[in-house]
Order: C-alpha cells, then structure tokens, then sequence
C-alpha cells in the first residue's frame, strides 16, 4: 500500500511539475509577445485567465502609447519640414528686392522705399519663423517650473492687450476688455502672461470680424477668463487644437499658422496651475475659456 501510495504522489508532483512548466513557458512566450506587433492577443491557459487579461490590456496600453509617439514625433517633424519651406520663401524674396536695391543706384525713391519696406516685412516673418524654431527646441528640452507671485490679472490683460495695439491697428481690428473690478491671483506672472498672449495672438490671427471680446468674472475660489472672436473652428479640429505641433491652418504657406505648440503650452501653464483651459466653437464664435484658482498652492 506504501509503495502505491508512493507512487500516486510522484505521479502528482510530477504532473503539478509538468503543470508549473507548462505555465512558465507560456508566461514566457506571453511575455515576448508583449511587444510583439505579429501577435494581436495573448492567450494563456484558463487558470490564467485574470493574467491574461492584465497582460492583454497592458499590451493595448503599450501599443496606444506608441502609436501616438510616433503621431508626435511625425507632425514634429511635418512641422519643421513646413518651417524650413517658409524659412526659404521670405529669404528668397528678401535677397531679390535687397539685390534690386543695390543694383540699381538710381531707383526713385518712391520704389526703393517700396522695396525697403518689402524687404523689412519679410525680415519681420523670418524673424517670426526662426523664433518658432527655438520655440520648438524649448519646449522639447525644458520642463515648465513655476515661479509663485501675487498677481493683477485684470492689469496684465490691459497690459497685454495694448502691446498688441500696433498689430490690431494694422488688421483695422480691436479689443473690448469687460471687467468690472481689479482681480488678483497667485501664480508664475510671467507663464500665465505667457497664455493669454498666445490665446490672444490666436484671436487675431483667425478672427473673421474686426471685433474681439475678452470677459472676466469671479466664481466661488475661481476666475474665468473667455476670449471669443467671430469664425468657426471645425469640430474635428476642435478636439485636437492643444495636443503639441497641431495647426488649425496646415498649410505650408500660411502666414498666420504658428509652430502648433501655443495651445499645448498653454494648457500646461495652466493645468500646472490647478487651472484648465478648453474651446467651444459654433458657427458663428470661437471661445478659449481660461479657469484659474485665485489662491494657487
């Protein structure tokens, strides 16, 4: 009876062994096939089932995120390819009108200051351009920190709206400011001025009316800000417009299209500050809405 008894339990050990084994090797295959794109699912035996699951969520994870990596990393790249293109056109045209200039020593005056100002403008573009370059490199390498002070919101925004009087003149645009009394927040005055110069530029840069509205109001612990211009963001778009290196205008000639990180800088700067930042659209306005907390920690 011994001997059989025995031999049962070697039996069973050997076959809870060959079990133990049997999991192991699949646990190992499941874990080459983790990061494997030939495999869509990873099976394991039924005693594994809840790992199995796990492991199958993980994968989906793995391959999202890479995924929108390589989205990023792409329109990163888009991107510089369209900047190198726009670097070239207003160059080009700045060498022709200054070879013009220095060629022809007897050009009226009224031609040459013609192309003088020509010249000048396409200067300013270039300049424009290249600073998106570095904005770029910046926002790659730089992680954002915060610098806490006492800030006078409604001050800054009068302040901000008038270093945009030249631009706003020239477009034959302008800015109604509605607020009622003084507001002031804690914060990185620098990084939140950062925001609304962005959120403002872009009203400017898109708006199809003559006419930009800026509100200001307190609730409960927070602020809203909300700067609406006329003309209609795509809803398509709309859901994109803060992820890094997106352009609401793609094409490679525009003049009005930024490097696509404005938006995204923004949202952080913002977020950072226990805030948020979202856009509503219709067809005949689009709005930015800013909430900050008065009291940031």
């Amino acid at each position: 009876m011994i001997i059989i008894w025995l031999i049962g339990c070697i039996i069973l050990i050997y076959n809870l062994i060959k079990k133990i084994f049997s999991y192991v090797n699949a646990l190992s295959q499941a874990s080459s096939n983790l990061l494997s794109k030939e495999v869509e699912y990873i099976e394991l035996p039924s005693e594994l089932e809840d790992l199995q699951i796990k492991l199958n969520h993980l994968k989906r994870e793995y391959e999202n995120n890479e995924k929108l990596a390589k989205e990023s990393e792409q329109k990163k790249n888009d991107l510089i390819v369209y900047l190198a293109h726009d670097l070239k056109t207003p160059l080009t045209s700045m060498i022709g009108y200054l070879s013009l200039l220095d060629e022809i020593k007897d050009m009226p005056n009224d031609k040459r200051e013609k192309y003088i100002s020509i010249a000048l403008n396409k200067s300013y573009r270039l300049e424009d351009l290249i600073n998106e370059l570095f904005e770029i490199a910046r926002f790659n390498s730089e992680k954002i920190i915060l610098e806490k002070d006492e800030i006078n919101l409604t001050l800054m925004l009068e302040q901000i709206i008038d270093d945009f009087y030249p631009i706003l003149k020239e477009n034959n645009k302008e800015i109604k400011f509605n607020y009622h009394d003084k507001i002031i927040i804690n914060g990185d005055s620098d990084k939140i001025a950062r925001v609304f110069n962005n959120l403002i530029k872009n009203a400017i840069s898109y708006s199809k009316d003559n006419l930009i509205t800026i509100d200001i109001s307190l609730s409960n612990d927070f602020v809203t800000i909300i700067i609406s211009n006329k003309g209609k963001i795509p809803k398509e778009k709309l859901s994109k417009i803060f992820e890094k290196f997106y352009r609401i205008d793609s094409s490679r000639t525009s003049s009005s299209g930024g490097s696509g990180l404005g938006l995204a800088i923004s949202k952080e700067i913002v977020e950072l500050h226990g805030g948020n930042i979202s856009a509503t659209s219709d067809d005949d306005y689009t709005s930015f809405i800013v909430k900050l907390p008065i009291n940031f920690k």
